[in-house]
């Protein structure tokens, strides 16, 4: 046995009915032209003979001294490769709807602790010919950015690469996994929040304080309260989307001083401006979205090591013109960034877990409910592929990564770069954010203004 470190416990002592701890990812895929009536299931036949499983896909919590749980990982000797790797076939017509509708359903339940803390879903009937595979695994055993590298790993970007390759096999790098870019996804953020929550440093305090009265830091419990600030069910709802990149660079080009994640926010932005004014909801002062970003700079692109923070960025969801609003976006995530890229690396990260800290609190509770929220939503830019991938021939056409909701944090969007697109993947509380998907059709609506203010 070996025991569960005080960071993954956080996330196996947190979990509830209502906040299952799991990251997820629904991945879509075209067979190969040269594919036969037989080509999924045979893949299907071939994975579940993959079954050499690597210890992370061994792990759940042990039972001790008679019931005492999340101090200690044991690891089963056999997996049962049939609980965890599950066939699925939608009903009629088989579109992405019912896709989404049952990736909805399995993002909502609980891992079963008696087992290892993963299940896949492989999953067929789509009426287009394309298949799915839908994975998640608890927080506690790796974060969201690992688990999106660890599935890349499996893919090929050569077509004529018939290997099949699939997670629980893959042995970890030299670089331990759980290393992997910490703080770049909600999964992160989690874990910076616990260090916050467990003790702030005065000087970390005095730090933010003279950070926020000299260069105008972004600081948390500034947000306006809004519908999805609010203590969260247990079920959820997905949605999927992908847009060109090529789209985004091109507001980008046309709004000197931004960024392509300035576009993105920007979009987002205007999606939850239209959807809260759609409920009657829309608050009069602006939105505040956590922004994990890289900090480093031109010169350090290819340093190794971390350089990871979360920035609290204005929306500007008052402001009605799109090119002002990404403008507003702009600078406030330029401003926010001068913080931090003029700290030590220590302190910046510490700046870091000081901003998040609030995301810790919400286990407190009634804290959701009587307190201002740190910020209302999480928008998070993976790192994914930058050029086509494939699994055994068949195209990688969506790669949708799906998230945390937290109590006081009923939505999350979370992005992922796949070859020439940007997938996005929105996890909501079922009953907090009524009509999910209507949020798809105002992200394209916003993306059009953006083009359409920018005389694209």
């Amino acid at each position: 046995m070996k025991l569960i470190s005080p960071t993954d416990a956080l996330f196996l002592v947190g979990e509830s009915r209502e906040h299952p701890m799991h990251v997820g990812g629904l991945q879509l895929f075209e067979p190969p032209a040269d594919a036969g009536p037989d080509f999924v299931g045979d893949l299907y036949r071939t994975i579940t003979k993959c079954d050499d499983f690597q210890p992370t896909f061994r792990k759940h919590p042990a039972s001790l001294f008679g019931g005492i749980s999340n101090v200690a990982w044991t690891l089963d000797s056999e997996v049962d490769v049939d609980y965890h790797l599950r066939r699925s076939g939608l009903p009629r017509p088989g579109r992405v709807r019912e896709l989404l509708e049952l990736t909805s359903r399995i993002h909502g339940t609980l891992l079963d602790r008696h087992r290892p803390l993963w299940e896949a879903y492989f999953v067929e009937g789509l009426s287009d010919g394309r298949f799915a595979i839908y994975t998640k695994i608890h927080h506690s055993l790796i974060d969201g950015v690992s688990a999106q590298r660890l599935m890349i790993r499996t893919l090929a970007s050569d077509p004529a690469d018939r290997e099949v390759r699939v997670p629980w096999t893959l042995r970890a790098k030299k670089r331990a996994v759980k290393s992997a870019s910490p703080g770049s996804s909600l999964v992160g953020t989690l874990t910076g929040a616990a260090g916050a929550v467990a003790g702030i440093a005065p000087s970390t305090i005095s730090l933010a304080r003279s950070a926020l009265f000299e260069q105008q830091l972004t600081l948390p419990f500034r947000a306006p309260k809004t519908m999805f600030n609010v203590p969260i069910g247990g079920a959820r709802r997905c949605a999927a989307q992908s847009w060109k990149l090529a789209r985004l660079r091109a507001v980008k080009e046309a709004a000197p001083g931004s960024t392509v994640n300035d576009v993105v926010l920007a979009m987002c932005a205007g999606a939850l401006r239209a959807y809260l004014d759609e409920q009657h909801a829309l608050p009069e002062t602006p939105l505040v979205a956590m922004v994990p970003v890289s900090l480093r700079g031109e010169h350090e692109q290819d340093a190794g090591g971390n350089m990871v923070g979360t920035i609290l960025c204005n929306l500007a969801t008052d402001v009605v013109d799109p090119m002002k609003r990404l403008a507003a976006i702009s600078a406030s995530m330029r401003d926010n960034k001068q913080v931090f890229s003029e700290l030590p690396r220590t302190q910046a990260l510490a700046l870091s877990g000081f901003l998040v800290a609030g995301l810790g609190l919400s286990l407190v509770p009634g804290f959701v409910s009587s307190a201002p929220p740190p910020f209302n939503i999480v928008i998070s830019n993976v790192p994914g592929a930058r050029e086509p991938m494939y699994w055994n021939g068949a195209r990688l056409d969506g790669n949708y990564p799906m998230s945390i909701a937290l109590d006081g944090q009923a939505l999350n969007i979370t992005l992922t770069n796949n070859a020439d697109n940007l997938d996005f993947g929105l996890v909501g509380c079922r009953r907090s954010v009524p009509h999910l998907q209507r949020l798809l059709t105002h992200l394209e609506d916003s993306l059009a203004a953006l083009e359409q203010a920018a005389g694209l």
